[in-house]
């Protein structure tokens, strides 16, 4: 990334936290995975019951691993033969690790599921939800980001798994009702209505799908 784009992203990325704030979340600037992934762990007290969806961003700053190995009550959903029994103990994790598949720059969050664990945790259950979210998903508006979350983050993520939709083969999204498809249900979170439960950290780095 050179030094124009990592202004940019700075600059946004102030604006954007400006914009969580007037919507009752908290916003976090983080210049690289390393600084991302210290705020994260700062938001994680010792002790506490952690667990999470599909994150890519959460891996690839470090924090899954670290939590992991850390002092706190993983619970890891590739560990359970039973992956619905998982995701409903989600519901009452302390801590729920996540990312946006798309933001806006003035805050509001943009995300897309196929089973919805993901986006019903999002919206209620976890006592703090934190947000992984590298610049690169932040839009200019909540046009742009529905497109985005559609013709960008779905196909990508439709990739990753062994499934038959027509956005994995063409790359795009064609609004389909494939028994396969990942994008059952959408998820804007415009406001919180519980101060201190949702954190979002935008890294200024290219992060996730």
């Amino acid at each position: 990334m050179n030094e124009f784009v990592f202004k940019r992203n700075e600059l946004l990325a102030q604006k954007t936290i400006k914009g969580l704030e007037s919507r009752n979340m908290s916003g976090y600037y983080a210049a690289d995975k390393a600084e991302a992934l210290k705020l994260a762990l700062s938001l994680i007290p010792e002790g506490a019951s952690v667990t999470m969806g599909g994150a890519t961003s959460a891996h690839e700053i470090g924090l899954v691993e670290a939590v992991k190995n850390g002092n706190y009550n993983f619970i890891d959903r590739s560990a359970y033969a039973d992956k619905r029994e998982a995701m409903l103990l989600a519901y009452d994790a302390d801590v729920y690790l996540s990312s946006a598949n798309a933001m806006t720059d003035d805050g509001i969050l943009v995300n897309i599921d196929g089973n919805s664990n993901r986006v019903s945790a999002i919206a209620q259950g976890p006592k703090k939800v934190i947000f992984i979210v590298g610049m690169n998903k932040v839009c200019k508006d909540l046009d742009d980001a529905m497109k985005r979350a559609r013709n960008v983050a779905a196909p990508m993520n439709a990739a990753r798994f062994d499934i038959n939709t027509p956005c994995k083969k063409l790359g795009t999204c064609m609004d389909c009702k494939s028994p396969d498809t990942i994008c059952c249900q959408f998820l804007i979170t415009r406001f919180s209505r519980h101060a201190g439960r949702i954190h979002v950290i935008l890294v200024n780095d290219e992060l996730g799908f």
